[in-house]
């Protein structure tokens, strides 16, 4: 393993401590394991669940809280407005009509993004392997 050097913009006085904290790492391979993105090497094959589970939840939820909001919304206009609890459920039946309406448009955004991701996965393991297989020859 080969030590970068530092430009002299980065070289710190070693009696500081504060300084000791700017210093970039020196380790190529920590910057694999901070990464949080899949690996690019690994190619094992996933389920269609494996791939869409989270927004199928984010979806099923943001479902059930639109349904909810709208029974709220429509009982608190069916009963008698002299009541008290009417005046709280026509606040907070539209709330969670838009909460869950915003969480079934997010899921449903989400699914094209994770399919031309998926698209693009497959088209740069192709070129991985033809540019493998072209190197090695």
């Amino acid at each position: 393993m080969t030590m970068e050097v530092l430009p002299k913009a980065l070289e710190v006085d070693e009696k500081s401590p504060e300084s000791k904290d700017l210093l970039p790492s020196q380790t190529a391979s920590s910057l694999c394991i901070s990464s949080r993105s899949e690996s690019v090497w690994t190619t094992t094959p996933r389920s269609n669940w494996e791939i869409y589970h989270k927004p199928i939840i984010i979806m099923s939820v943001g479902a059930a809280i639109l349904l909810f909001g709208v029974a709220i919304t429509c009982v608190a206009y069916i009963l008698d407005e002299k009541q008290t609890v009417v005046s709280v459920l026509k606040m907070i039946g539209p709330a969670f009509l838009s909460l869950g309406l915003m969480m079934l448009v997010c899921g449903l955004v989400w699914v094209p993004i994770i399919k031309k991701k998926q698209k693009q996965r497959q088209k740069s393991s192709f070129f991985q392997s033809l540019k493998f297989f072209l190197l090695n020859r």
